[in-house]
């Protein structure tokens, strides 16, 4: 079961800036989010990231 995503943010406002060190990093070549960033983006991607916040989340629905 997929997550509902919110509808896109508005173009009049001008886009946040990704911060090395607190939105991303890089390992081995590939780029990691951050918790931070991804509770800030506000959804799960059902992608399994390492870092997924809402991962708990889930298992806690899942297991009720």
């Amino acid at each position: 079961m997929k997550n509902e995503r919110p509808p896109p943010k508005s173009k009049d406002k001008p886009a946040e800036k990704f911060v090395e060190g607190e939105d991303y990093y890089f390992d081995g070549g590939l780029m990691v989010l951050t918790a931070r960033f991804l509770r800030k983006r506000g959804y799960c991607c059902d992608n399994g990231c390492r870092h997924c916040p809402y991962r708990e989340e889930k298992q806690a629905v899942y297991n009720k």
